[in-house]
């Protein structure tokens, strides 16, 4: 059924979390996921605390009527601030930086002070019964089609320790998580249509990714409040997924005009499920959630701070668009370069060879198949084809290798080669080969014998290499 979004009253505003490609924020523990089994486990009971306007959060009375038990997993990459047996350290300064970034990316206004609070979460994702969030930046704004939604906060803040487990009245988190910096952007309640919903959603995650912030599944969270005419404010939690957006507003407003008519509306968080819908996750938090922490000093952003952010600010994706398209790469090149964020590191080999499409194809097309052949994440192949041993490697072909070897001497250093030992070519008899193929099957097109020999040798020989053998036997 059409909606008509402006009769029906329609007002909805987007939270977006993104973790930082940083240390932690209160302490120095590196922030990568583990896999392995844990060193130890410990064991916590939360109560909720009263807050700023002296009441108990109504969130966390529901969840402290679960009366659960929560346990913690960590390792040798976690510290005592992370069981809160320590207080935190100081905020992560590379942190703040992004963040102040991205507010400049977001037009918004710097708060010279800010206090670090404390924010009442005892569903067990933090050991604490707390998470730790600071205010960095207010009042910004970005264009879109159908006019300006204006960015209500900016903040900074902790991410929460990751569910292993959940059944059985057992639960389980992972200390891996607990402690990412992440930065929470929140806009105003400016979004009129699904389409207006999505088309922020996806320009804030391109100015967000043009900053040091991490990749992948996981990485980004994003929430939808969403409310229509008559009915009462609705968090929506894991709205992510570009391709279910226009459709999960839809369920939704079709759902509480049902509440509107059957005057059953109340203000709630809800999930959203893969098939558009979404189901009761617990009551609405409200103020009383918040209080100061006591334990961080004041936050101060001194001007030279935000001089020094505003210089170094990137790129946005539209102007890295432009800037590679001056090098003569084609679409597709120039959109993978530009959604695994390798501008620069495209900028920079180009000055080892000129040939951008190669440069182009060596950092994503080529990665990416030696990861599936390897049978290794993209992460790990591109953590081995670093900068400098592409480098390296580039500044070799017209030399010791030819363009065509270039595939397969990545996949070499992926298999555990040094880049001399991947470079060594193997000695073929090409003539005697060619000989050997055309006795074996006789009356074949020059084409069909240089498609063999190429499939055979898998680029070892160039195309030329073969074509000028085939002219000599046939």
């Amino acid at each position: 059924m059409e909606q008509d979004y402006k009769k029906i009253g329609l007002k909805a505003g987007l939270e977006i979390h993104q973790q930082l490609n940083t240390s932690k924020l209160f302490c120095n523990c590196p922030s990568f996921l583990r896999n392995d089994e844990p060193l130890y486990e410990i064991k916590r009971k939360l109560n909720p605390v009263i807050g700023e306007t002296g009441k108990i959060d109504i969130a966390a009375t529901f969840e402290k009527e679960k009366d659960k038990i929560f346990t913690y997993q960590a390792y040798d990459t976690n510290c005592l601030v992370e069981l809160d047996e320590e207080p935190p350290h100081k905020i992560n300064k590379e942190a703040l930086k992004i963040t102040i970034q991205i507010a400049h990316l977001l037009n918004a206004k710097i708060f010279p002070v800010s206090q670090v609070m404390r924010k009442t979460v005892i569903d067990g994702s933090n050991t604490s019964g707390f998470q730790r969030t600071v205010m960095i930046a207010h009042g910004g704004y970005i264009q879109t089609s159908l006019g300006i939604v204006e960015i209500e906060s900016i903040a900074l803040e902790e991410d929460s320790a990751r569910k292993i487990l959940d059944k059985e009245g057992k639960t389980i988190y992972r200390l891996d998580r607990l402690g990412i910096p992440l930065v929470e952007i929140t806009t105003k309640p400016d979004l009129k249509t699904p389409e207006q919903i999505k088309e922020v959603a996806l320009k804030l995650g391109e100015i967000i990714r043009s900053c040091d912030v991490k990749r992948g599944i996981g990485t980004i969270r994003q929430d939808l409040n969403i409310s229509i005419k008559g009915s009462k404010r609705v968090e929506i939690k894991g709205f992510q997924d570009p391709k279910m957006m226009i459709k999960t507003v839809n369920e939704e407003i079709l759902r509480q005009q049902e509440c509107v008519k059957n005057k059953s509306c109340k203000g709630e968080v809800r999930r959203a499920l893969a098939n558009g819908k979404t189901d009761f996750l617990r009551p609405m938090p409200g103020a009383a959630r918040m209080y100061p922490e006591t334990d961080v000093p004041l936050l101060k952003i001194s001007k030279e701070l935000t001089d020094e952010t505003k210089k170094e600010l990137p790129k946005l994706n539209l102007d890295n668009k432009k800037y590679l398209k001056e090098f003569g790469l084609n679409d597709e090149l120039i959109k993978l370069i530009v959604k695994q964020n390798k501008t620069e590191e495209l900028k920079i080999l180009s000055k080892t060879i000129n040939n951008p499409n190669l440069i182009a194809k060596s950092l994503t097309i080529f990665q990416k198949e030696i990861s599936k052949k390897e049978n290794k994440s993209i992460e790990e192949v591109n953590k081995i084809l670093d900068a400098h041993v592409l480098e390296a490697v580039l500044e070799q072909v017209g030399h010791k290798i030819l363009e065509n070897d270039l595939k397969r001497v990545l996949q070499k250093i992926v298999q555990g080669k040094t880049i001399d030992e991947a470079m060594q070519k193997i000695d073929i008899d090409l003539k005697s080969e060619a000989e050997k193929l055309i006795k074996e099957k006789p009356n074949l097109s020059h084409g069909a014998y240089m498609g063999l020999l190429m499939n055979k040798f898998k680029g070892q020989v160039s195309g030329k290499e073969v074509s000028d053998v085939l002219k000599e036997l046939i």
